[in-house]
C-alpha cells in the first residue's frame, strides 16, 4: 500500500463504499487484499482508500469465483492486468479464455457424475461387490484412497 496521490482525492472509495458498491463484504475485501487480488492506498488518517478501478477487479473476482475458478488462478490472471486502469472488455476476454478449457473439463466431469450418480461412486471403491467390472478385486486401491476413476474422467 502506498500513499494516496492528491490528484486522486475524491476519486477513491472507502472500504465501506467499495463493499456497498460491489456487494462484497468488507471482510472479503480485506481477504482479497491480503491475497494481492486488489490493492488500496492509505490516506493521511491511515485509512484504506481504493481507486474506482478496483470495482471492476472485484466484479471479475466475483464472476470468476461464481463459475468455480480458484482464487489462486484468479490471482495469477489479475497479475497480467495493469493496476493503474480499469480492466477492459479485451482484458476480460483474455482472462476468460485462460479459464475456458478448465471450466469445460469440469462441466464434462460434473455431467458424467450427474448421469451416473445413482450407480457410480467413482471406484474408490466402497463396494467391490457392486462394482466388479470397474474395479475387479479392488485393484484401484493401489492408486490411493478416494474416487480414482472420477478424478481422471474415466468413471462410467
Amino acid at each position: 500500500m502506498g500513499k494516496l496521490d492528491p490528484a486522486d482525492i475524491g476519486k477513491t472509495l472507502t472500504v465501506g463504499q467499495l463493499a456497498e458498491r460491489s456487494g462484497v463484504a468488507v471482510s472479503a475485501l480485506h481477504f482479497y487484499e491480503s491475497k494481492g487480488l486488489i490493492h488500496s492506498h492509505r490516506n493521511a488518517g491511515n485509512q484504506r482508500r481504493y481507486a474506482r478501478e478496483v470495482l471492476r477487479r472485484v466484479a471479475i473476482i466475483k464472476v470468476a469465483q461464481r463459475v468455480g475458478v480458484p482464487l489462486a488462478a484468479i490471482g495469477e490472471a489479475l497479475k497480467a492486468l495493469p493496476e493503474s486502469r480499469t480492466p477492459t472488455v479485451a482484458d476480460w476476454s483474455r482472462l476468460s479464455a485462460r479459464w475456458h478449457a478448465d471450466l469445460t473439463e469440469r462441466i464434462e466431469q460434473l455431467t458424467r457424475l450427474r448421469d451416473q450418480l445413482d450407480g457410480c461412486i467413482g471406484c474408490g471403491c466402497l463396494s467391490v461387490s457392486a462394482c466388479p467390472l470397474r474395479n475387479p478385486l479392488d485393484e484401484l486401491s493401489e492408486r490411493g484412497p478416494g474416487p480414482q476413476l472420477l478424478d481422471r474422467g474415466g468413471c462410467g
